[in-house]
């Protein structure tokens, strides 16, 4: 009876160091696929410019993408003297306002357009003249 338990327990031991070993060797094999998968997404990306999605079963593959081109470093500007007054920030334009400058250039081309026809619709000349009045309401 002693000699079963022994062979059992020697058994034992030696499926133990087998299944450490196996489970090493699959580790690495899965951090080995894994750094090749991250190789072949970073190619898609810069190839093709979009993620390359993982499979369905897979719910998450997430690693940092590294930019495609290295940023340049800019060097540091010296700082400005204390005398030296800094001029006033511009006002930024209304996009209100620019949308109607461009409806305003539109207009006057097709008013010049039919002017250079011969014909002059009168409806025109009264869109230029609406859109002059918005505008001035829109600046004030």
């Amino acid at each position: 009876m002693p000699d079963i338990i022994s062979e059992y327990q020697k058994w034992k031991q030696q499926g133990e160091d087998l299944r450490t070993q196996a489970k090493h060797a699959m580790e690495a094999r899965f951090r080995e696929l894994l750094g090749e998968a991250v190789a072949i997404a970073e190619e898609y990306r810069n190839d093709f410019g979009g993620p390359l999605k993982p499979p369905a079963p897979v719910t998450a593959f997430r690693y940092k993408a590294k930019p495609s081109k290295p940023k340049p470093k800019v060097p540091a500007k010296p700082a400005p003297k204390a005398t030296a007054a800094p001029p006033p920030p511009e006002p930024k334009a209304n996009p209100k306002v620019a949308g109607l400058q461009k409806r305003l250039a539109a207009a006057r081309k097709k008013l010049d357009d039919a002017k250079a026809a011969g014909s002059v619709p009168r409806a025109l000349e009264d869109r230029v003249y609406e859109i002059e009045d918005e505008l001035k309401l829109a600046g004030a």
